[in-house]
């Protein structure tokens, strides 16, 4: 190798390239000052995001909560609304029943007497009673609500009113094609998605819908029913076969078995308890408590929370006559060929059948009757709610028990002994 020429060692150690990492060696001691920087950059960020945070929080927590209270309010009220038409009145807006009892109230404290009215009056102020027993806390709020407070609220009931209304037609409709279809076995199936093959033109809904006084079996009957002559008109001045137990009543006594049918017990079960409850109508009450089952059945093994009874939102124990109207009128509407719901169908009144059913109960002729209507109420309550009788258990029934009555005792015997020393 001449001198010339670099050597080969030389040139690649002149040539040798830095580290491209770039990183260059510190001390221990450096870096941990540097990690302790940076964590202490981190954390005064942190709390100045927190601050901020707790700021917005501030701000905006009264007007958050608002809102969260006034969407609680309003699934309350809807919820609640579920029961209005179901157990005051089906047809009468909440503002009249509301407008006849305060002017019952103000014509009592002007005259200093019980204030008198029409038929039509009296009816409203046993909505409005019937309203108050089953919302216990509608009337005390009405009295501490301004009058857009009290529409607002009265506007969110109405809203669950209707929509019950709307939903209780369409679950029964289904339900019943089923009860019909198993329990009578027709030679035409009902199709719960027509309705229009159901009333006097099927035989089964026609025998159901037929009244008391005439005999669906005989042809004259049916064809002058079907043809709608003047001298078969289905009104609601009749009471239905399908309201009578077993569907069958004697003519000599039309209140035995009225309004203790098999399909308006699965009917009730379905609207107020829940749709498989219905499949129990045939029991006679077997203990159990139907609304504790409902309550641990709210929540799914997943602790998802499920849909809850009508009974169970309102804390219903006994069957009323207004449910019992309500049940009834939803069953005529289902077995019917009508396809949306309506006051009056044909020469059918809805509005006067469901005051006649009510009246059956509230407008009795004498104590004898009285007696009766209560043994049937009492059945019912059974029949839905099952044995069980707690609700009954008032202080005055209470007080005449064992266990008050030795109380009482042995306190006058104590009392007794202190006198003589």
């Amino acid at each position: 190798m001449s001198a010339s020429e670099p050597d080969s060692g030389a040139l690649l150690h002149a040539l040798a390239l830095p580290d491209l990492s770039g990183a260059v060696p510190t001390s221990s001691e450096a870096r941990a000052k540097c990690c302790i920087t940076a964590l202490e950059d981190e954390l005064q960020t942190m709390k100045q995001e927190k601050g901020t945070k707790q700021r917005f929080i501030i701000c905006h927590l009264p007007r958050c909560l608002s809102l969260i209270d006034a969407r609680r309010k309003t699934t309350y009220y809807v919820a609640q609304g579920r029961a209005v038409c179901q157990m005051t009145v089906l047809y009468t807006g909440l503002e009249d029943l509301i407008a006849e009892n305060d002017r019952r109230y103000e014509q009592a404290m002007m005259d200093d007497n019980m204030a008198e009215g029409t038929t039509e009056q009296d009816r409203l102020q046993c909505g409005y009673l019937a309203l108050a027993q089953t919302l216990l806390w509608m009337h005390s709020k009405l009295a501490e609500l301004d009058a857009d407070e009290a529409e607002d609220m009265l506007k969110k009931i109405k809203r669950g009113a209707n929509a019950a209304h709307g939903n209780d037609p369409s679950t029964l409709k289904d339900l019943i094609t089923a009860w019909v279809n198993q329990d009578f076995r027709p030679s035409s199936l009902l199709r719960s998605n027509d309705k229009h093959l159901r009333g006097f033109v099927h035989d089964i809904c026609g025998m159901l819908l037929c009244p008391a006084e005439w005999d669906w079996s005989d042809d004259h009957v049916k064809a002058g029913i079907c043809d709608r002559t003047s001298d078969f008109i289905i009104s609601e001045n009749s009471w239905l076969v399908f309201v009578y137990e077993n569907y069958l009543f004697n003519e000599n006594n039309l209140e035995q078995g009225l309004f203790m049918s098999k399909i308006l017990v699965q009917a009730f079960k379905a609207v107020f308890t829940s749709p498989s409850s219905a499949r129990e109508a045939d029991g006679d009450g077997d203990g159990a408590d139907i609304l504790k089952n409902n309550r641990r059945a709210s929540w799914a093994l997943n602790q998802v929370k499920v849909k809850t009874c009508v009974a169970l939102i309102i804390n219903m124990r006994k069957v009323t006559p207004c449910s019992i109207a309500y049940v009834i009128c939803q069953v005529h509407f289902a077995l019917s060929n009508i396809s949306s719901w309506r006051t009056i169908d044909g020469d059918f009144d809805y509005k006067v059948f469901w005051n006649n059913i009510v009246d059956f109960f509230e407008d009795v002729p004498g104590p004898v009757a009285q007696r009766r209507v209560s043994k049937l109420l009492e059945w019912w309550t059974r029949k839905i709610f099952g044995k069980n009788h707690r609700e009954d258990l008032t202080p005055e029934v209470v007080s005449k028990m064992s266990v008050t009555v030795l109380a009482k005792q042995r306190k006058r015997l104590e009392d007794a002994a202190f006198d003589s020393d």
